[in-house]
Formats: C-alpha cells, structure tokens, sequence
C-alpha cells in the first residue's frame, strides 16, 4: 500500500508513483498546509511555468486546520479563469480536444469541499490514462505510517526533484523542458502514450 495526499491535477511525479503502485490510500486526516499542490498546479503558459490557485477559506480561524474540511472559495471565478488557461496554454496540443468534455464536467460543477475536487481530478486521471488502481482513505493520520509514504509529493515550495525523459511542450522553443508540471501537460502532448514516460520516472524520496 502506498500512502498519498490527493492534490489538484498532482505533479508528474505523483502519479509516476501512483501508477507504480499495487494499491493506494488516500491521507484525508492530515492538516492543511500552505505551499503545496493540495490546492495548486502548474502548467506551461505562453510565459513559462503558470501556476493555477484554487481560492480556499476554512471554517475555523483558530487551531489546526484539517485538509478535508478545507472549502473551496467560490465568490471567485476561479473555475472559469483555470479553464482559460488551459485553453489558451494547450487548445492547440494533440490532445487537449480528446479530454475537453471531462475536464469542463470538473469546471462546471461546484464544489464545496476541496478534497473533494481533487479526488475527482484523480477520478478523471485514471480514466483518462486507464489505470485501474482503488483507492481507500485512512481513517487517522500516522506520523511514520506503516505504507510507503509519498506524501512529500504533495510539497510544492521546494518540491521534489525528478529526473524524467523530456518530450514535446507546447512552448519549449521559447523556455525550454520544464519537468514536473501537472500531469496535464503530459496527458495534453502525449496522451496514451503517458504511461510510458510514468513507467521509466524513479520516484525516490529517500
């Protein structure tokens, strides 16, 4: 069983780790943390890396703050600004039309929860790349868990470095490979040919 906190459109690494995985659990009892992918990604703009923030609000303002209590904000439009984003970034990549109809079902349904957006980003992950992976969630958080802890992945201030094979982006010509964007980016230029490149990356947080 390996252990993982569901991010937004996760990092290439995340699911490099996921599809290498047997059996994955979800950490929903974890607290909420600022500077990760929980309620971030990131993808190629015209301009380089672009990164796409959910607005979040808690219920409490005092104490810790549970992820899986963590509310979307939506008094911005923040669904419709991610949208044309990725539009704009990747409308003409090989394979952004084939996912357009799933990604707008995300950007058009409202969502209270955060946790629950990004397991529905997952859902819409595995479907699209085939992976037949369950999932459980825990049901109380473990310091030193007893699975394969990559829930490090999750950290997107210093982040985790990679190494990958580089391939096509929408905009290198002008800023060059940019690894380790949201999975988004390889899904959109590589389509079923991700898997491939998730197979050969060596997720090592040792």
């Amino acid at each position: 069983m390996s252990l993982f906190i569901p991010t937004y459109f996760a990092p290439i690494s995340q699911y490099a780790a996921i599809y290498q995985s047997e059996e994955i659990a979800f950490e929903v009892e974890d607290n909420f943390q600022k500077q990760t992918y929980r309620n971030r990604c990131y993808i190629y703009g015209a301009n380089g890396k672009l990164g796409l923030n959910i607005p979040v609000k808690h219920k409490t303002k005092e104490g810790r703050k549970k992820t899986k209590d963590t509310l979307v904000e939506n008094d911005f439009p923040w669904q419709q600004q991610h949208y044309k984003s990725l539009q704009s970034a990747y409308r003409s990549s090989p394979f952004f039309e084939f996912f357009e109809e799933d990604l707008l079902t995300i950007f058009n349904k409202k969502y209270t929860f955060l946790q629950d957006l990004n397991i529905d980003t997952h859902l819409f992950v595995t479907d699209a790349l085939q992976m037949n992976q369950n999932f459980v969630k825990t049901d109380k958080y473990d310091l030193v868990p007893n699975q394969t802890d990559y829930r490090d992945l999750a950290i997107a201030k210093k982040g985790v470095e990679i190494e990958m094979d580089s391939y096509i982006q929408m905009f290198d010509d002008k800023h060059g490979f940019i690894p380790n964007l949201s999975i988004l980016d390889l899904l959109f230029m590589e389509g079923p040919n991700t898997i491939s490149f998730l197979e050969k990356i060596n997720v090592n947080l040792s």
